[in-house]
């Protein structure tokens, strides 16, 4: 984890997200609409800079924890888009 590269970890955060977010609901993005789908890429954005923070104050506190930390900021991050997918399916 490169610190000084944001956008490549943000990217990389992204991608990570993305795909727990896929594999965990597989039906549900598969049978969403555009707009639900969306919805749930707009959390994920919203909640995506809190979380980062977050990883990377983890990562300079505590270098030997970062691929724990990034591993749990997808975590959170692809709970806050499966959250607003089922939300919105309600």
């Amino acid at each position: 984890m490169n610190p000084s590269n944001m956008d490549t970890l943000a990217k990389a955060l992204a991608n990570a997200a993305m795909t727990v977010l896929v594999r965990s609901c597989r039906n549900e993005v598969a049978g969403a609409s555009h707009a639900r789908l969306e919805a749930a890429c707009a959390a994920m954005r919203a909640k995506a800079r809190p979380v980062l923070d977050r990883l990377l104050d983890d990562a300079r506190a505590a270098p030997w924890v970062a691929e724990a930390a990034f591993a749990a900021a997808a975590l959170e991050l692809a709970q806050t888009g499966i959250a607003a997918l089922k939300a919105s399916e309600a």
